[in-house]
């Protein structure tokens, strides 16, 4: 280790001043790996194929897994991206290493607020900005260039290390679930932990672990009155409007302080613990820094305490937007036939998805039934996942916690994330084994958004913290 600590990042910050690092974090930026938009299926494809070329060059062994195709609103089959599962090692006297990532991003235009070209990595101020520097084209490098640099030192790699690595987490990670029931007795059977990059830090400055995300449902609440939109100086003012009876359901289903209207929803969320209180309260969270992160002048609530427990603990509803409304710059004086909202409900632990479902859905139409109104409502959950805790005295965080200590010379936060990870539960529901949620974004990097980053100096920190990790994990397996 005292090889690695020494030696590690001179290696990825070359003499002549190239940087191998940072050309294949551009590389990989510029490609439009968008998995939402059926158009750039191709481009997903080729990511994640350039990703499995990365893998095969240091020597590891990868099978390309094929998920099949699934069809569009519109009836049409498109293929689905091709599964990474490779391996490096088998000793049967080191533990086995997972860790799963993904290579597809969010939609990104310029013309959405970018300051930058979204899919040209650009460095502004130690700042590298472009849609998947942070979720997660940046992590999953940050990983393969740990493996790297054990062998390029020629230091013996302490772990057996496995990838499993998708293109379609953005969408919903079609197909990735069967494909993990499948090879539970084959690929996973030796894996002792599994390791997820996919989410950030609570601040700036200091490292975190996770060890819990909400669940999520999404709803589409589709009104209907007619085949075809019609004009509003016609029809204006003698007919129910579809667009005024999504509002009005939309308008019902949070108050003035965000708490969600439906009955029923709160009826099994766990009561806050003292135990839980304390947690929170040790926590060195700065409230100014996240609000200016967010760009937002104020919050529901105004302590820390508050904040994190309506983040981490308590579930939210958020709408979204609407489809079929006229959203292009200057004015339609167009009635839609149908429009229809998306909105979501972020669950946690105890709360059930199916119960959800029914509540949410019975609200709804009871709602619409007060108001007599002729038009067609539709209610449909394209997505849902389950809310996800683990153990925090398990080996795996023993091991990050040493490692986090090492590299960063601070302990880590033990944090919650309020965003859904399905893949957490998921694993843990099928393989049974240890997963832990490793965050290497900082609070700041806003993933999903128009100013998507890694800081330069961060990122070539955590590819450290990562090798320095696998060699953490040997020793907490054998402590």
């Amino acid at each position: 280790m005292d090889s690695l600590n020494t030696t590690l990042v001179p290696l990825h910050s070359s003499r002549q001043g190239l940087d191998p690092m940072m050309t294949t974090l551009k590389e990989w930026v510029a490609v439009e790996s968008d998995s939402i938009q059926p158009e750039l299926r191709q481009e997903v494809t080729r990511m994640v194929e350039l990703t499995a070329d990365r893998l095969r060059a240091m020597g590891t062994t990868v099978e390309l897994v094929k998920l099949g195709s699934h069809k569009l609103p519109d009836g049409q089959s498109l293929p689905l991206p091709p599964l990474i599962l490779a391996e490096l090692g088998k000793d049967p006297q080191k533990p086995t290493v997972c860790f799963y990532g993904h290579v597809d991003v969010q939609p990104a235009k310029k013309e959405d607020g970018w300051k930058t070209d979204p899919y040209t990595l650009t460095e502004i101020d130690g700042n590298l900005y472009g849609r998947g520097a942070t979720d997660n084209k940046g992590p999953v490098l940050a990983w393969i260039n740990a493996v790297e640099s054990f062998r390029a030192l020629k230091l013996d790699i302490p772990v057996n290390l496995k990838f499993i690595i998708e293109g379609m987490e953005e969408a919903g990670s079609l197909g990735l679930e069967e494909i993990i029931k499948k090879e539970n007795q084959r690929f996973f059977s030796d894996v002792d932990y599994i390791v997820i990059s996919d989410n950030l830090w609570l601040s700036n400055r200091k490292p975190a672990l996770t060890y819990g995300t909400r669940g999520n449902i999404c709803f589409s609440v589709e009104v209907r009155c007619g085949e075809r939109d019609l004009h509003s100086g016609s029809f204006g003012g003698i007919i129910h409007e579809p667009m005024t009876d999504l509002i009005a359901l939309l308008d019902s289903l949070v108050d003035t302080s965000g708490r969600i209207l439906i009955p029923g929803v709160y009826d099994d969320v766990a009561s806050l613990t003292e135990e839980e209180k304390k947690l929170y309260e040790a926590i060195e969270f700065d409230l100014e820094e996240y609000k200016n992160n967010s760009g937002v002048k104020k919050f529901l609530y105004d302590t820390k305490e508050e904040i994190l427990s309506h983040l981490w603990r308590y579930p939210s509803l958020s709408i979204h937007g609407i489809e079929g409304a006229f959203h292009e710059p200057g004015i339609k004086t167009v009635i839609p036939a149908k429009v229809i909202g998306k909105f979501s409900i972020r669950q946690v632990p105890h709360m059930d998805i199916s119960i959800g479902e029914h509540q949410v859905i019975k609200y709804l139409e009871d709602v619409f039934s007060k108001r007599n109104s002729p038009n067609k409502l539709k209610v449909s959950v394209p997505i849902s996942a389950m809310p996800w805790v683990a153990d925090i005295n398990d080996p795996l965080y023993t091991a990050a916690r040493m490692a986090i200590k090492t590299v960063f010379g601070q302990d880590p936060e033990m944090i919650r994330d309020g965003a859904t990870i399905p893949i957490a539960q998921t694993f843990q529901n099928i393989t049974r084994k240890s997963v832990m949620m490793l965050p290497i974004g900082a609070a700041d990097d806003a993933e999903h958004s128009q100013k998507e980053k890694i800081s330069r100096l961060k990122f070539k920190k955590r590819h450290r913290f990562a090798a320095f990790y696998l060699c953490c994990s040997r020793s907490a397996k054998q402590g």
